[in-house]
């Protein structure tokens, strides 16, 4: 009987990008799936002032503009103001029909064309009127408001804020100035920072586990391995290898000071072969490249530590959230083990393709035992504190946190300070004598800041203030003031479009961060001078 050849099996077809996916594909490479989730769950709040005069609703228009680009999944306007003349020369999501309208209701329904995934709504009422109401915003996770606004609507939305835990985010554009300032909750903690690639690598090779130790042992004498061979050894087995050189000449230490680690570079780079054969020796100049960066002992990143030492993180209740329950969690495990999970990454190098999927397989094995046993911590602590079973935080959720714990930040409001712009209106005395040092340590433009609230700042201070007799870029500290001054005073309160449209830019870059939880959030004011084209971060 004839032998039978074995059916070949064809390949699963590729699977091909969703309509989703290829519409937010470059936004998915910077926030990835969970980022874009958290937008499309996301309901942002935009209040436009109800005062009688002008107010910055076109940059809050052009923030929105480019929330509902990426795809937030609902947003509100709330503006009380008809349609009139002058909106229809700075506002672009308006047209001549709409003179007369509700302002809300017009812009809401010409952003809402940029994205049919964004859902439009919009509130015509006075402040006054819908704000009081009861769970008038418990609908919202980011407000933004245009100024400017009455004192007592802007205390009540920042209370109701600070309670609540949602960002707030102020905005006031006037002719070519604008500044932006973020109010943040009493804990806001992010887990992707996003920090630079070269410095998420954690390869352990001052602390190696059982399964990497083995993999070094097994290259045996490298003295006797063939030139192929030795030109494809994986440069972290290199610098393990020699490091156990190392420590059997120096009492059992490893390379710790500059000048050590230097003289282990040379002595990896003597071994290399300076006439093989076969291609060269990339691996070891790649092993001596490395050697600065990589020798030295796993690290606790700053943010980590000072999570670690929150009353959230170890004061658990049924009710605590998901953060703060992997947070303890991470805790437990780096009190065990004096090391943080490890990430599971491994950097490109020279080597066979079996060696490197070997070592990767290695690395990625002991990320997932790491998971694994936070993860047994979590479900454990979920059970002590009786959460219920629909309340289980996410696997997924957990990963991500431990690959990042080296560089969480929970960015702190501990004293519920509110805005900046709050804090004048009610000259508080804390803020008001900050201000000196404000614009003294800011030789460009936070004097902007300054004129756009002069309103705000008592008449003793505002003299003090100008008598300064610094000299800093384009005059004294007085002219620099002055001139500021006059120029918010010549634009009456009234908007550029262009200037607007760059401040909706620089805050919705700012809201995708407090939506997402994803990078780190701007920690002070945004001024923005249109005139020459500067931003700079101002602290009072």
């Amino acid at each position: 009987m004839a032998e039978v050849a074995p059916r070949e099996v064809t390949p699963p077809p590729l699977q091909a990008p969703t309509a989703k996916e290829r519409k937010y594909d470059r936004q998915l490479r910077l926030w990835a799936a969970s980022g874009q989730r958290a937008l499309e769950e996301s309901h942002v709040l935009l209040v436009v002032g109800s005062s009688n005069g002008s107010n910055s609703s076109v940059a809050g228009a052009e923030t929105l503009k480019n929330l509902i680009l990426p795809g937030i999944g609902h947003f509100t306007i709330a503006d009380s103001a008809k349609v009139a003349e002058a909106d229809l020369g700075i506002n672009f999501f308006l047209e001549p029909s709409s003179l007369g309208k509700s302002r809300a209701e017009e812009t809401a329904k010409f952003l809402q064309e940029l994205n049919p995934d964004a859902e439009g709504h919009f509130i015509s009422e006075h402040l006054s009127q819908w704000l009081p109401k009861q769970d008038s915003l418990k609908a919202y996770n980011l407000i933004l408001i245009c100024a400017p606004i009455p004192q007592d609507e802007l205390q009540r939305l920042s209370t109701y804020a600070l309670e609540q835990s949602i960002p707030l985010v102020y905005i006031m554009s006037i002719g070519f100035y604008s500044t932006s300032s973020v109010q943040l909750p009493e804990e806001f903690p992010v887990v992707d920072t996003h920090p630079d690639p070269d410095t998420i690598l954690d390869l352990r090779l001052l602390a190696p586990w059982p399964e990497l130790t083995a993999a070094e042992k097994e290259l045996g004498d490298l003295t006797q391995m063939p030139d192929h061979d030795h030109g494809h050894i994986p440069w972290l087995l290199i610098l393990l290898h020699y490091l156990d050189e190392w420590k059997s000449t120096h009492n059992g230490q490893y390379p710790t000071t500059f000048k050590d680690k230097t003289d282990f570079r040379d002595l990896v780079r003597s071994k290399a072969r300076t006439a093989n054969p076969e291609g060269g020796e990339e691996n070891f100049d790649e092993a001596c490249a490395a050697v600065l960066k990589s020798i030295s002992p796993p690290s606790l990143g700053s943010g980590c530590r000072e999570m670690f030492t929150m009353p959230s993180c170890t004061d658990l209740t049924s009710s605590s959230a998901n953060f703060w329950m992997i947070a303890n969690a991470i805790k437990q495990f780096y009190e065990k083990h004096n090391v943080l999970p490890l990430p599971g990454a491994l950097p490109d190098m020279k080597a066979t393709s079996a060696g490197y999927i070997r070592l990767q397989t290695i690395y990625k094995s002991k990320a997932r035992a790491d998971v694994a046993e936070v993860t047994n911590t979590v479900r454990q602590l979920e059970k002590s504190l009786n959460r219920p079973q629909s309340s289980q935080i996410p696997a997924s959720e957990i990963e991500q946190f431990c690959k990042n714990a080296s560089f969480v930040r929970v960015l702190t409001n501990p004293s519920k300070q509110p805005l900046t712009e709050l804090r004048l209106l009610q000259q508080d005395p804390k803020t008001i004598t900050k201000l000196p040092a404000a614009l003294t340590n800011y030789d460009t433009i936070a004097q902007i800041f300054l004129a756009m609230n002069v309103d705000s700042v008592p008449e003793s201070t505002l003299n003090e203030l100008k008598a300064l007799e610094d000299e800093i870029e384009g005059g004294t500290l007085e002219e620099r003031i002055m001139k500021a001054v006059e120029e918010v005073r010549r634009c009456q309160g009234g908007e550029m479009h262009n200037t607007s449209s760059v401040t909706g830019g620089m805050v919705a870059q700012e809201a995708i961060k407090l939506l997402t939880r994803q990078y780190v959030p701007v920690d002070g004011v945004v001024v923005w001078d249109g005139i020459r084209a500067k931003t700079e971060i101002v602290k009072v």
